[in-house]
């Protein structure tokens, strides 16, 4: 065993830990503080972090989960984060921001020409 085929192995794990975990029944979400624990690694992907906590917290769908605001600690090996586990995805429509949307795929944006092109096309 060579050591960097160590080295992907243990670059592979890292511990979650969640605290001022809250139920939100008003905006139908869970929300908490993140700590990441992850030795090794420079971050963690918000992908594996969110399969994590699919399994975790058992939740039916991965994109009901949005998670943001990760900073990683002087030294690495430890970030904190915030996380929100919506009931279901109108719910998550309805109340997150417009670019959190657009971050996870969900939000399609505006439709039609742009400002600048309707003035363009009516001046011709």
């Amino acid at each position: 065993v060579r050591s960097d085929q160590k080295l992907t192995v243990i670059m592979s794990e890292f511990t979650i830990r969640t605290r001022k975990f809250k139920q939100n029944p008003l905006l139908g979400r869970k929300q908490f503080v993140l700590d990441i624990i992850h030795p090794g690694m420079a971050n963690v992907s918000k992908k594996d972090l969110s399969e994590k906590l699919r399994s975790m917290y058992k939740v039916h769908d991965v994109q009901c989960i949005q998670l943001f605001g990760f900073k990683t600690a002087f030294g690495g090996g430890r970030s904190t984060g915030f996380g929100l586990i919506y009931e279901n995805l109108d719910k998550m429509k309805k109340f997150e921001p417009k670019y959190r949307l657009k971050r996870a795929g969900l939000d399609a944006g505006k439709k039609g020409a742009g400002r600048r092109s309707k003035k363009d096309t009516k001046n011709r």
